[in-house]
């Protein structure tokens, strides 16, 4: 993901992402879900996004139903 592990445990406690199963040698192992999450932060980071905005992000994707207009005023704040 390009995403160094302080910044993942970061993450984490911040709640952006869930705290991944571990392996027998307690490495983490995240889903494919959770790596395109991570994926999809470090992107909003780099465009300058705050970690309370990307959180509202994630909030409106898991409810498509909504319409757009919040993430575009989130987004236009940028």
């Amino acid at each position: 993901t390009g995403v160094k592990v302080p910044t993942i445990r970061y993450y984490e406690q911040m709640g952006l992402v869930a705290a991944p199963e571990r392996s027998e040698g307690n490495q983490r192992r995240y889903s494919r879900q959770e790596l395109e999450r991570l994926a999809f932060i470090r992107h909003a980071r780099d465009l300058g996004f705050a970690v309370d905005d990307i959180r509202s992000l994630i909030e409106l994707s898991s409810h498509p139903e909504q319409p757009c207009g919040h993430a575009d005023r989130i987004a236009e704040e940028q």
